[in-house]
């Protein structure tokens, strides 16, 4: 059990009141031995137990009432989840609030969203544990909003749904910081969250320096989750993969390829209506579906041939969740795709000139040039896709040419040197080679998005038949995307705001392992990085929702997208938008689709060694996270104070009845007079 005062059952040592006010009336009378009272004592020894039990019974519920009073104005709680007792109303609440849009999903009937359940559950139990400051951390930027009190988190911006993935450990950070610089007393973190993988990057290695911060405070931070992992079997998402507009002999096409995909896969087959919207024209495809996924390839939409750059639209019916219920794209004349490759010896970077430069669909051009680091000055950057860096990492005025093209949404990929260095870049260095006895095999790999993911047929790539003979070490701060057997990395990802900085361990090199020779692998993942790369260049970009915008928001007009959204919200929530000259379509992130939920142990190990509780609620929830009971108490007292008194009443005289046949005597029960 636990109390909103728990100071006050300090006073519980009053519950020995009765018994001390006893002793001390026993103290006050001298036992005096009398030869007649002696006599009637002895007479009346059978009735003593009776009385004596009485005694005992009515010390015992003046006890209890007293106990029961304490209880009730210490404010008890019914649920023993949160763990209150220790301090009392803290000085300080912070809330990380999950956005994302699986936290949109409904739990059917007539409840509310997970987002809007959470909301409403938290402000009637913030607003009854009572907090001296509250504080909202904003999943979009990861900023710490002021809030008056806990009601005013039914109304903030900052509590509202957004298209952008949450990032739980951005947001424990900030609220770290935010803790730090205020000089907070002892401090709540509620965090209120679906449990999506994606979401808290249990895998990154932020935690361990999160977990060692937190529990340097000697104040005491206690963290509370509030989880709603349950997912809705039936719910379908849609996300368009493709888009190309071919030119036909008298006109042009828009070749559209899509996927839907089910929550759990099931066996019963589905018909969905999807509909295409081109600037505001639309048409209807009726598709059947079985599994848990589907895939539409190239589906042709007729365009005039002026008809060079616009946007669209495919949406499903609504169903569980609405978020995930449309996708917006934009669509131009392709851009070629040109890659630069760093190499010192010419020679070794064959195998990326060759995988750069044979381009997947004939009707867009690729191209790779191979230079030296001395040459990086007079590449044109503005029209490069992927950089290939097969070199020691760049530094000084190279290092900044590389991060400002990945910082403008290009993609790179570094490969190890020959010779070790301490050069550093994006947070991720080369450490030494390790050349294994025998060859190793990828143990495991990341195969539902980036750059080893599926295809568009939903086969995965052959990343398990490659062996690797040599690596080379990774240290530093990164997202492994591959790994080895053993657990050492093979692929990885540094921390960028825009871009993609990928660190493959090996070479193609025969030497070093089968990339070149089997070249599936190398060939899809430097024409996804080309492709990625290629989306930023033109003037359309298909953005991810939170990703960090180009130029102004403020200034972006909407074409289409959540009405709700202010201007300055635009990179946050799904939509196609005008900025100056050029289209932009913003989604949800891919592994939005089909997020797997954090186990309920990992979840423990990231907060191990803290002060950490969980709660578990569903979708459409009306009933409290707590409840207050002191009714219950007080009414206990009442009881016991009127079982005391009844206790306490004198016991009624009763005549003497005659045997059985026998009339009684004359003046029998009468007074005398």
């Amino acid at each position: 059990m636990t109390f909103i005062q728990p100071l006050l059952l300090f006073g519980l040592p009053l519950v020995a009141l009765p018994i001390i006010i006893h002793l001390i009336n026993q103290r006050r009378y001298q036992t005096v031995r009398w030869g007649a009272m002696m006599f009637l004592l002895a007479a009346n020894r059978l009735s003593r137990g009776y009385a004596r039990l009485r005694q005992w019974l009515i010390m015992a519920f003046r006890m209890l009432a007293i106990a029961g009073l304490i209880f009730a104005i210490a404010r008890p709680l019914a649920s023993g989840w949160l763990g209150l007792t220790a301090g009392g109303r803290p000085d300080t609440t912070i809330i990380l609030l999950d956005r994302s849009p699986s936290m949109q999903e409904t739990g059917g009937g007539a409840g509310g969203s997970k987002l809007e359940t959470g909301r409403q559950q938290l402000a009637r139990t913030l607003k009854l544990l009572g907090s001296a400051r509250w504080a909202l951390v904003d999943s979009t930027t990861n900023q710490p909003v002021d809030l008056e009190s806990a009601d005013a988190l039914l109304h903030s911006r900052a509590g509202e749904p957004a298209s952008s993935s949450s990032d739980i450990p951005a947001m424990l950070q900030a609220a770290h910081d935010y803790i730090q610089a205020n000089k907070s007393g002892r401090t709540e973190i509620w965090i209120c969250s679906d449990l999506r993988e994606n979401d808290w990057n249990a895998e990154g290695g932020r935690w361990q320096s999160l977990r060692e911060s937190f529990a340097e405070f000697p104040q005491g931070v206690r963290f509370h989750v509030l989880a709603y992992p349950q997912a809705a079997p039936e719910n379908l998402a849609v996300r368009v993969t493709d888009v190309r507009r071919v030119q036909t002999a008298d006109a042009a096409e828009l070749l559209v390829s899509l996927r839907l995909t089910r929550e759990t896969e099931a066996e019963a087959r589905i018909s969905v209506p999807v509909q295409f919207e081109i600037e505001g024209a639309r048409s209807e495809l009726m598709v059947d579906m079985e599994g848990d996924k589907f895939e539409l390839k190239d589906h042709r939409i007729p365009l005039e041939a002026s008809h060079e750059r616009g946007w669209g639209r495919v949406s499903i019916p609504a169903d569980a969740n609405p978020a995930d219920n449309d996708f917006c794209f934009v669509f131009d004349k392709p851009v070629p795709r040109r890659a630069v490759i760093v190499a010192d010896d010419p020679q070794s970077a064959r195998p990326l000139e060759l995988a750069a430069a044979i381009s997947p669909d004939p009707r867009v051009s690729a191209s790779a040039e191979v230079v030296t680091e001395d040459q990086l000055p007079s590449v044109d950057w503005d029209a490069i896709s992927l950089v290939l860096w097969q070199a020691p990492l760049p530094t000084g005025n190279s290092a900044q040419l590389v991060k400002t093209f990945v910082e403008r949404g290009g993609q790179a990929v570094f490969f190890p040197p020959r010779a070790a260095s301490d050069n550093e870049i994006f947070g991720v260095r080369w450490r030494g080679w390790v050349e294994a006895p025998e060859e190793i095999p990828v143990e495991n790999w990341l195969g539902d998005q980036d750059l080893l993911a599926r295809t568009n047929s939903g086969a995965a790539l052959p990343v398990g038949k490659l062996q690797i003979r040599k690596y080379c070490e990774v240290d530093g701060e990164f997202t492994t995307l591959a790994g080895l057997r053993g657990g050492k990395p093979l692929l990885v990802r540094g921390t960028t705001t825009r871009g993609g900085a990928y660190f493959l361990a090996t070479t193609p090199s025969p030497a070093d392992s089968s990339l070149a020779t089997d070249g599936i692998v190398l060939y899809v993942l430097v024409q996804r990085a080309l492709a990625a790369g290629a989306g930023v260049l033109g003037n359309t970009r298909q953005l991810v929702a939170g990703d960090k915008p180009e130029g102004n928001p403020a200034t972006w007009q909407r074409a289409t997208g959540d009405d709700k959204a202010i201007s300055i919200e635009y990179p946050f929530h799904r939509g196609v938008y005008a900025a100056d000259e050029k289209l932009l379509a913003v989604n949800r992130a891919a592994a939005e689709d089909h997020a797997e939920v954090l186990a309920d142990h990992r979840l423990r190990e990231l907060f191990k060694g803290l002060d950490f509780a969980r709660v578990d609620d569903h979708a459409g929830s009306a009933g409290s996270l707590i409840q207050e009971i002191w009714r219950l108490f007080l009414a206990s007292m009442i009881i016991a104070l009127i079982v005391e008194a009844a206790l306490c009443l004198p016991k009624l005289a009763r005549a003497m009845l005659p045997p059985l046949g026998q009339t009684a005597p004359a003046g029998f029960g009468s007074t005398a007079k």
